[in-house]
């Protein structure tokens, strides 16, 4: 017996010498994140990036655990990824608890967000507090990711110029980002003329000094769970105006603007589309309906009007909401409209007040997703199998964030307001991602 275990001990000893010999003899492997397409792997961190198969490979692999995640530059774990799921279950922001998620259906991810907490301007301590963006792309993820990476730079930016938050301030930050994408748009015109139809969705929440901001370009939404004195229930309030051609108010506003324009809005494939071409009314990016300039060759000629333009088609103003929070404030939920296409305002108010804070984001996801399967009279495990792309055909991307509001803190002027910067989502085109901020 004991010659036995002798030779198991050996054979054992071997067999890990043979292993080290072996992992000596490969290059090191490295998890990086270039700030774009998510974590990528560098076998050698003098020899840079891998190939894009090896990297389109391991990116949709990479999760990372419990006691793994990768922190931005505050320190706050980035949030987690699994398969096409992104999502952040539970954080804290300047005014309570915050839950994220974002689930990919386009081969290319076209939604993007972000949450900041802290300053909300360029001088640290200054007006600090919580913004919130989310960025619904089309046509392309340049446009969606231009703003993610630039609107909330503008907000610093202008707060600082305008010594505090307003509603002035979001709408020369909006159009300050519009003008930037733009001229990239330009600078790039002949090499890349397909980005002049690529546009973004853009919604951001700000909480500042008491004071709740909701700024809309296009057809995401803001919902307030709001506490009704009389019955103790919690009621949907909807704070965002939605910009698209499908609401008759949006259809003659386009009119009022464009009265000379018997097409301004066509009805195409049973689908309300302004020019025929596109549903929203408002958006940052749609070059090829901002200027003239860009509706015309080298285009492809499926965006390209029959007659000139002379003022823009779509605006890039956002439409904006400046309100005092109250303690029946009890919690936001902005989304892009992937999410209220499956579900009404009440019905998500009712999944974020019945189920626990934690993962709260991923929950109305699922949800989400459920009742996608159901209208395709499918199970919700076969939709799950169904890789990007070709899940677009079942369901919009959609991200979520929903925001507690503690009426403590919204009151405590000396509350220590944490600092948070993180985005989620991110794609570069090999799969769902963790963006660093």
């Amino acid at each position: 017996m004991l010659g036995w275990l002798d030779c198991l001990k050996k054979r054992l000893q071997y067999t890990k010498l043979r292993r080290q010999k072996d992992e000596e003899k490969l290059p090191k492997m490295v998890l990086m994140n270039d700030g774009v397409s998510g974590l990528i792997l560098v076998l050698n961190p003098a020899a840079g990036m891998v190939s894009a198969t090896i990297r389109r490979i391991v990116s949709p692999c990479w999760r990372p655990s419990d006691a793994g995640e990768i922190s931005s530059r505050h320190g706050d774990a980035s949030g987690r990824v699994n398969g096409l799921l992104w999502y952040k279950d539970s954080g804290r922001h300047a005014h309570g608890e915050f839950s994220m998620a974002v689930i990919q259906a386009n081969n290319l991810l076209e939604d993007q967000s972000q949450l900041e907490s802290g300053s909300l301007s360029l001088n640290e301590g200054d007006y600090e507090g919580t913004f919130v963006g989310i960025y619904d792309g089309h046509g392309g993820p340049e446009a969606s990711r231009f703003v993610n990476d630039h609107l909330f730079k503008n907000i610093k930016k202008f707060t600082s110029e305008n010594n505090g938050m307003s509603a002035d301030v979001i709408s020369k930050a909006f159009l300050e980002t519009e003008e930037e994408f733009l001229s990239v748009v330009e600078k790039q015109w002949l090499q890349k003329p397909p980005l002049a139809s690529v546009g973004s969705c853009c919604l951001i929440g700000i909480i500042c000094s008491g004071e709740l901001y909701i700024a809309n370009a296009g057809d995401s939404r803001a919902v307030l769970g709001r506490m009704d004195e009389t019955t103790k229930e919690i009621k949907a309030v909807q704070l965002s105006d939605e910009h698209n051609a499908s609401l008759e108010s949006v259809r003659e506003e386009l009119h009022l603007l464009h009265p000379n324009d018997p097409q301004i809005v066509v009805m195409k494939h049973q689908v309300w589309r302004v020019k025929g071409l596109i549903q929203i009314s408002r958006s940052l990016g749609d070059a090829y309906l901002k200027k003239a300039e860009f509706n015309k060759a080298p285009l492809l000629s499926k965006f390209r009007l029959s007659e000139p333009f002379e003022k823009p088609i779509l605006k890039a103003e956002p439409a904006i909401l400046v309100q005092k929070l109250c303690p029946q404030d009890q919690f936001l939920i902005l989304a892009s409209d992937g999410l209220w296409e499956q579900m009404s305002n009440q019905e998500a108010v009712d999944i974020v007040q019945s189920y626990p804070r934690n993962g709260v984001a991923k929950k109305l996801v699922k949800t989400a997703l459920c009742e996608a399967a159901k209208k395709r009279e499918m199970r919700y495990s076969d939709l799950k199998k169904i890789d990007r792309g070709v899940r677009r055909h079942f369901h919009d991307d959609i991200t979520v964030i929903v925001l507690y509001l503690d009426s403590n803190i919204l009151t405590r002027a000396s509350s220590r307001v944490p600092l948070v910067s993180i985005k989620g989502g991110g794609d570069g085109g090999y799969g769902i991602g963790i963006i660093d901020a």
